[in-house]
């Protein structure tokens, strides 16, 4: 299977998990919060910030829908770069908070770190190829 035909099924199965993921944050995160990996529901009115939660993800999924449908794929392979960050600083905060490891590092690093690697191989695709020149410059008498 050809890189690009590669690259284009990975970032499209990121942008769908991330819109999925996300929507289901914004929809119901007294349901999603779980499966996130902290230990324990946020007190007071703390379950808007689920809500941020998923309205960041469904953003993030946007910027990476568009540069894929409007085929700027370097571009999608610098902010798959980028976002990857999201995924690790999730990471982070589940492990800093005493949340399920298994959570912070079977479902956060893991999609961070495949984040990375479509995204390095996005910028392998897309690099520039130095050509030869056709016809060699004329050379001075």
């Amino acid at each position: 299977m050809p890189l690009k035909k590669i690259n284009t099924v990975l970032a499209a199965a990121f942008i769908l998990f991330i819109l999925w993921f996300g929507t289901e944050f914004i929809l119901s995160p007294e349901t999603t919060a779980p499966s996130f990996g902290l230990p324990s529901w946020p007190s007071g009115d703390g379950g808007g910030f689920l809500i941020i939660k998923g309205i960041r993800d469904v953003v993030l999924a946007l910027v990476l829908g568009i540069l894929l449908v409007t085929g700027h794929r370097r571009a999608l392979g610098w902010v798959l770069l980028v976002e990857a960050l999201a995924a690790y600083g999730d990471m982070t905060t589940v492990l800093a908070h005493h949340g399920s490891v298994a959570t912070a590092l079977g479902v956060h690093c893991l999609t961070a770190t495949l984040m990375v690697v479509n995204g390095l191989l996005m910028m392998r695709e897309t690099r520039k190829v130095a050509t030869a020149p056709g016809t060699p410059a004329p050379q001075p008498a």
